[in-house]
């Protein structure tokens, strides 16, 4: 029996693991506000026909048109000029999702509306985009090409974006029955048939459409084209890259791919064995088809297969549940000159976190998206630029912001290598490095200096603008910048050029065109780095002061920049006044000289969880460092924390109010409008860029995946670059948010978890065959899984040593080493959940079997004075008729082999209808085995007290007592009790039989707990076979019924406990069941660990195969007593 403190310590483990769910699930359920707007539209869908004899079935093809008149079909499809995309929905979704992106109206709703019309794809998006031109020309920084991107030859300069669209686009879509592709395999690689299937059928529907015009004299303008985009949505945009690679699919048919919220790594959630090897089949031809083709001598052969491929991957960040930004990235699957993944709160002109299906309305992204698929056309040739590096490059200027999503701008100062003087276009530095050289502002938006009223000299570290001026502020960069303060930072929300320019002067005078570059004045403009803005505060009334607004651009200088140069001036443009009144103190810049060092913050993960208990606070005071760098030990995506900055002060010392009113309310309404709005912008290794404007209290947290065996060093933490206005000073408090980490912590580690889950069943289960193999009694499953987790021994073993083993093979295979302190960390509280959930389960079963055998029990015991009753007359009648069509042969047959009946009925649904039926079948008879063990059991248990009292008693009224008591129970109660070796029925012997009934239930509860997570995890896809019931079914995927018939002969083959005693003949050794279940444990666990938990199927599977072999090889040569041990106390079973 287990001790107290082993009960104690179950106890808190289940209240542990229950509190992390529930405090998930509130997390999860509750309304997420994204801050997205939405359009509606008027769709038209244009059915694309296919010839009889390539009819692809139950799925179609459909091309939208945007407008509210009624169109003939025929005549729309002749004038099919432009450049064709292909949209694939994802999972369960519908091709009139597509709709979001081909058309706008005016914005009347900010939440989505039921239905069909409740949101507007990229195809409804750009078709207004087409009309309406470009998107307007701003002078932020723009993003680059890096080097390992393809940059080094040619920077983002070399693709100015078009001036205006010469092509529109036709949008087309599959119509994929809104199956759930993310379920099932066998569903993903039809869809994937039908895509390749799609595109040849669109770029036939162009010669068809352009030989209809050409038969009725119409004019022929341009080429046909030879490609389709592809976006995706969800599961779409793996269809996608697996059409790619599609043996039927011609060569050069795709060469752009644009996925929104898709899984590229693995699935969401791996459960199915075919979807997990379909993703690894797929990703490891997209790796290969990368790679240069040599010959078996090493000799150059070929391109690339896939070297006019690109692909890139937006993500919806911290709000899409379903797909985490780890799942979408593209490491390791695309180089980086071929694609990137870039989350959504880091996109240029979006900056939001979206849910999963927002990101197909958010009028934000899809605007952005819409003009992005425009760039792509060549305006020479009317179709997607052929160049891999130029289209790469379209996609980086419209998508990155001038901020690197992994950029730490504390310690990494340097955006670009600048020179001391001014570069030519595309020159490179000392390293050979292309440098992007800085665009002076336009001509139309010069200033001359007698535009500018006076110039000021700042004499202070700090320099701040309340309005549009129209003053030169000069800054001696040799003199304020002394005493450490080498950097420069500025932020405003004066757009560059037309509002606010700076400038860098090698001395104080007049720039002359004639003098050498070290001697003229640079524009430093087009560094101003653009971030978003809260929104804008309210004016009262005209010429009245509002609260300052935040900012909307960054500007930074390090030592390297201002190398060469004594002054820099920052011009205000001038504005007129209105009515007669100066202008609104609606435009502010501040800017200050620091020391980077001073603004270093270092919260520690001991700080951060005893924050979770009490806020810990920090106080600002008024002259510190405009940024911050707060340096998080425990990563924002595990660990959320809630920022809150107050403002304590801000330099004034008296409001004019009376003192009653004069309170901290006041000061604070004063202070807004002195400081602008903190801004933080935090970083995370996976997501990329996240920015948080006005944040005066919010829960920062990214969509970050640390702590898992494929993290990268540095994941662990986060840094957090924090704006805060210097004149003010801010008490600021941080706290731990433990209910979004509990969200965070199931979202991350989901498949760990479930992987976990099946490796402690295999221990539990390793447990009890050791029991049986070393004569002792076999423990119950709760027993098993409290022994497996006391400490040190088989805790050691059993959860750290697989963790061990992940990081040796990560040396062997020579891959980078996970973050290890916190991956060890992790990973333990994944296995103590897994443990804590599978003790409910176990818990919940158990209670189950035993009401049902108590009411078995019951009605049996009562069924012997029920039998007089005239009511039961007809019910004895049917029994009896009952048994009569028992006597039949065939029913006799199948009576005495219930094994073979079970095996063959699992069998045939696992091969021919869905294997999880067949597991269901299992399940079966294993609550069978324990339903009657636990009946036999409390029976038995039932006689051994009664006749107890009987054996004790020394009167002969208490044996005509008991006699009585034997009478009115029945004949049951006197069959199915043994008797011992000498022909006695004593209660011992009554126990006897009793414990090993209940060591029969155990066992078999044991087989049952592992079964069935095997057959909750075949769930999700028997959910779509079940839709697809009607729709033209198709036999099961072979390697998920292979594995499933593995599962069912382990089930049957371990049915009963003295099959424990098998041993399997390796060499010379015998390696026992206990060892066997030790290491699929450890492959399940490892399985976990590598975030693949379908593949806890393959030991499974593994062990059933084997195990009927060497069955069916001892029963042939009758040495099956040779491999069959006994036991001492075998004769209670």
């Amino acid at each position: 029996m287990p001790s107290f403190a082993a009960k104690c310590r179950v106890v808190a483990l289940v209240i542990v693991s229950v509190w992390i769910g529930l405090a998930a699930l509130y997390g999860l359920l509750k309304p997420v506000s994204n801050g997205c707007i939405m359009t509606y539209m008027y769709p038209t869908y244009i059915p694309i026909s296919t010839p009889e004899e390539l009819s692809p079935g139950k799925y179609g093809l459909f091309l939208y048109h945007e407008g509210w008149k009624r169109i003939d079909f025929k005549e729309h499809l002749k004038k099919l000029n432009g450049v064709p995309v292909l949209f694939i929905p994802g999972n369960g979704g519908s091709y009139k999702q597509m709709t979001q992106y081909a058309c706008s109206l005016p914005v009347t709703s900010s939440a989505p509306v039921p239905g069909e019309e409740q949101v507007r794809s990229v195809a409804a998006e750009s078709d207004r985009a087409y009309k309406g031109g470009p998107l307007e020309h701003t002078f932020y920084q723009e993003a680059y090409l890096t080097n390992e991107e393809g940059g080094v030859d040619m920077g983002v300069a070399r693709f100015p974006l078009p001036n205006h669209y010469t092509r529109m686009l036709d949008w087309f879509a599959v119509d994929l029955e809104g199956e759930h592709s993310a379920m099932d395999g066998h569903i993903l690689e039809e869809h994937t048939d039908y895509v390749v299937y799609a595109i040849q059928r669109i770029l036939d529907q162009y010669k068809e459409s352009r030989d209809a015009r050409t038969s009725d004299g119409a004019a022929i303008s341009g080429t046909l084209p030879k490609s389709v985009i592809l976006v995706g949505h969800s599961m779409g945009g793996f269809v996608a890259r697996a059409a790619v690679i599609h043996p039927r699919l011609k060569k050069s048919t795709v060469e752009t791919i644009l996925t929104l919220s898709s899984p590229h790594q693995s699935p969401p959630v791996a459960l199915q064995p075919s979807l997990g090897h379909y993703f690894e089949h797929v990703n490891d031809e997209w790796r290969k088809g990368y790679e240069v083709q040599k010959t078996r001598s090493g000799q150059y052969l070929a391109e690339p297969v896939l070297s006019h491929v690109i692909v890139i991957s937006i993500s919806g960040g911290i709000n899409d549940y379903q797909v985490r930004s780890k799942l979408e990235s593209l490491d390791g699957i695309v180089p980086p000159t071929h694609g990137f993944m870039i989350s959504s709160t880091g996109m240029k002109n979006v900056w939001l976190s979206m849910e999963h299906q927002a990101i197909l309305w958010c009028n934000q992204l899809v605007v952005q998206v819409s003009h992005t698929l425009l760039s792509l056309i060549d305006p020479e040739t009317g179709q997607p630029l052929t160049d891999t590096t130029r289209r790469l490059g379209v996609f980086t200027k419209m998508f990155h912001s001038g901020i690197p999503p992994n950029f730490d701008w504390m310690t990494k100062l340097q955006l670009y290598k600048k020179p001391t003087h001014a570069r030519n276009k595309d020159e490179k530095d000392a390293s050979g490095s292309q440098v992007q050289a800085l665009s002076p502002c336009p001509s139309n938006m010069h200033w001359t200096e007698d535009g500018l009223e006076r110039d000021l000299y700042i004499q202070t570290n700090t320099v701040t603008v309340l309005a549009m001026d129209g003053r030169r502020r000069w800054l001696d960069m040799e003199k304020l910048g002394s005493d450490g303060k080498n950097h420069f930072i500025f932020v405003t929300n004066l757009a560059p050029c037309s509002g606010v320019r700076l400038h860098l002067w090698p001395q104080k005078g007049k720039m002359a065109v004639d003098q050498p570059m070290s001697k003229r004045v640079m524009e430093v403009t087009s560094k101003m780095v653009h971030i978003p803005s809260g929104p804008a505060p309210r004016q009262i009334e005209p010429g009245s002061q509002t609260e300052q607004p935040p900012p909307s651009a960054v500007f930074w200088l390090g030592p390297e920049d201002m190398h060469g140069f004594r002054f820099l001036t920052i011009s205000v443009a001038p504005r007129p006044a209105v009515s007669g009144r100066p202008p609104p103190a609606a435009s502010m810049a501040v800017g200050q000289f620091f020391s980077p060092k001073d603004g270093e913050r270092g919260l520690s993960p001991g700080f951060l969880l005893l924050s979770g208990y009490s806020p810990k606070e920090m106080f600002l005071k008024e002259d510190h460092p405009l940024a911050f760098n707060l340096s998080f030990g425990i990563s924002l995506g595990l660990l959320p924390v809630t920022l809150s900055l107050k403002t304590a002060g801000c330099g004034i010392k008296t409001s004019g109010l009376p003192v009653e009113e004069a309170g901290d309310v006041e000061n604070s309404r004063l202070c807004k409008l002195r400081c602008f709005p903190p801004v933080a912008l935090a970083w995370d290794t996976t997501s990329g860029l996240h920015i948080f404007p006005n944040i005066f209290s919010e829960t920062i947290v990214v969509d970050g995946s640390p702590a898992l065996w494929t993290s990268t060093q540095g994941s662990e933490g986060t840094t957090v670059l924090l704006l805060v206005d210097p004149h003010c000073s801010y008490r600021t408090s941080v706290s731990a948010s433990f209910t979004a980490a509990a969200s965070r912590f199931l979202l991350l580690y989901c498949s760990q978890i479930i992987g976990f889950s099946i490796a402690a069943t295999f221990f539990a289960l390793m447990r009890q065959a050791r029991s049986w193999e070393l004569d002792l009694p076999i423990p119950s499953m709760l027993t098993a899984l409290e022994s497996n987790l006391r400490m040190p021994v088989p805790f050691l073993l059993q959860a750290i040593l697989p963790i061990i083993i992940s990081l040796f093979f990560s040396l062997l295979l020579s891959q980078s080493l996970p973050p290890i302190a916190s991956f060890i960390v992790i990973s333990i509280i994944c296995y103590l959940f897994a443990n804590g959930s599978l003790i409910i389960l176990i818990l919940v079963t158990q209670l189950v079997f035993y009401v049902a055998a108590i009411v078995h029990v019951f009605i049996k015991t009562r069924w012997q004075s029920w039998e007089g009753n005239p009511c039961f007359m007809f019910l004895h009648w049917f029994i009896n008729l009952t048994s009569g069509f028992i006597s039949f042969k065939v029913i006799r047959v199948l009576r005495a082999n219930p094994v073979l009946v079970t095996d063959l009925i699992a069998i045939t649904l696992v091969c021919f209808v869905h294997p999880a039926l067949g597991l269901f079948i299992l399940l079966l008879s294993h609550g069978w085995c324990c339903h009657n063990a636990l009946c036999s059991f409390l029976m038995a248990s039932f006689r051994s007290h009664a006749r107890r009292e009987l054996f004790d008693s020394r009167n002969e009224e208490n044996s005509d007592g008991f006699e009585q008591f034997a009478f009115k129970a029945g004949p049951e109660f006197k069959q199915g009790l043994p008797v011992d070796d000498k022909g006695s029925s004593s209660p011992e012997s009554a126990k006897s039989y009793a414990e090993g009934q209940l060591e029969i239930f155990h066992h078999c509860h044991g087989m049952f707990v592992l079964h069935l997570l095997s057959t909750l995890m075949f769930a999700p896809s028997l959910l779509t076979w079940l839709q697809r019931i009607g729709m033209g079914q198709s036999f099961p995927w072979f390697w998920d019924s292979a594995l499933c018939i593995g599962i069912i002969l382990h089930g049957i083959c371990y049915s009963k406990p003295e099959f424990n005693s098998m041993t399997f003949p390796v060499f010379d050794l015998e390696i026992r069941l206990s060892s066997v279940y030790l290491l699929a444990g450890y492959s399940s666990y490892i399985s976990g660990l590598a975030l693949a938990p379908y593949r806890v199927f393959y030991p499974m599977a593994a062990i059933g195969v084997v195990s009927s072999v060497f069955r069916i090889i001892q029963r042939k040569s009758k040495e099956g007593e040779a491999h069959f041990n006994s036991r001492k106390h075998s004769h209670r079973h």
